[in-house]
């Protein structure tokens, strides 16, 4: 399975725009993803991916670019 797709597909679905082209820009900070965002984007990690992350261990730093988020998603895989 590719991670860095599957998440990258995912974050696609969620925010309507296709970050491939700004994988180090903040998610928060352009307005693509809010607090709602986040829990979809878990949600979706943990049914595609089988990734869990309780949403009370989600650190909004180490999840703001599509870099971190492939990252912290590959640590936990």
């Amino acid at each position: 399975m590719d991670i860095k797709q599957t998440v990258l597909d995912i974050l696609n679905d969620l925010t309507g725009s296709d970050v491939s082209g700004a994988m180090d820009d903040n998610l928060f900070d352009s307005g693509l993803m809010d607090s709602m965002g986040s829990v979809q984007l878990l949600l979706q990690l943990q049914s595609q991916l089988g990734v869990n992350v309780p949403v009370s261990e989600f650190e909004r730093s180490e999840w703001d670019t599509p870099n971190k988020i492939i990252a912290k998603v590959e640590s936990l895989a």
